[in-house]
């Protein structure tokens, strides 16, 4: 749905006014619901173009790499850490709302998502011998394609956004089919709490600069 939204944005761009490229970045602080603790901070980073249409609103799809990552702590009897990072390939698209106040403009934003995993980074560590683990890019059981939607409340000042939003990922992020092929059993035992639809979820802070 977010592609297709695309393409008819860009197909009817000549009735839109006119437009501005920018670059974006900012910090991500997720987590998988019900079974991460807390936040842990990763990163996004790319490329957008905003459309600026009568009455306040905007479009802005954005093409973006996005790190997402997790920690999971005692999943193994109290004795073992889990930290996960995953790395998308992401594509939002923002629909905006917000009065021009001339110096600056406040508003609504609500952004449906899809992503692609590209990459992926595992380490385990043991609690009583600190033995650390690590192993890269291992899909086995775990799901590539993710999709949600993010809401949040920006400003923008002359060519330069700043956007928090609260993020929501609808995909789940193991299948309930696959088999994990790591010998880590802290992995099955977090794909066991995590295939109900439980997801990366939390927080973006991003700034962007329009050209």
């Amino acid at each position: 749905m977010v592609i297709a939204l695309c393409v008819m944005t860009f197909g009817v761009s000549h009735t839109l006014k006119a437009g501005d490229f920018g670059v974006l970045g900012g910090a991500s602080f997720t987590g998988i619901q019900d079974v991460s603790k807390g936040l842990t901070t990763g990163y996004h980073a790319g490329i957008t173009y905003k459309f600026r249409l009568p009455a306040g609103f905007a479009i802005q799809p954005a093409l973006m790499y996005h790190m997402k990552s997790s920690t999971v702590d005692a999943a193994i009897e109290t004795k073992s850490r889990l930290d996960m990072n995953v790395g998308y390939l992401e594509l939002p698209v923002s629909f905006q709302w917000g009065p021009d106040l001339l110096l600056f403009r406040p508003f609504l934003d609500v952004s449906p998502f899809v992503g692609y995993a590209v990459n992926n980074d595992f380490r385990t560590k043991e609690a009583i011998t600190n033995t650390v683990k690590t192993w890269k890019d291992d899909w086995g059981g775990m799901s590539r394609v993710e999709y949600g939607v993010g809401l949040g409340l920006g400003l923008e000042i002359w060519k330069i956004q700043v956007v928090a939003r609260y993020n929501w990922n609808f995909g789940p992020l193991f299948n309930s089919t696959g088999d994990i092929t790591s010998t880590e059993d802290i992995m099955n035992n977090v794909k066991a709490s995590a295939t109900e639809g439980k997801n990366f979820g939390g927080v973006t802070l991003t700034a962007a600069i329009l050209f």
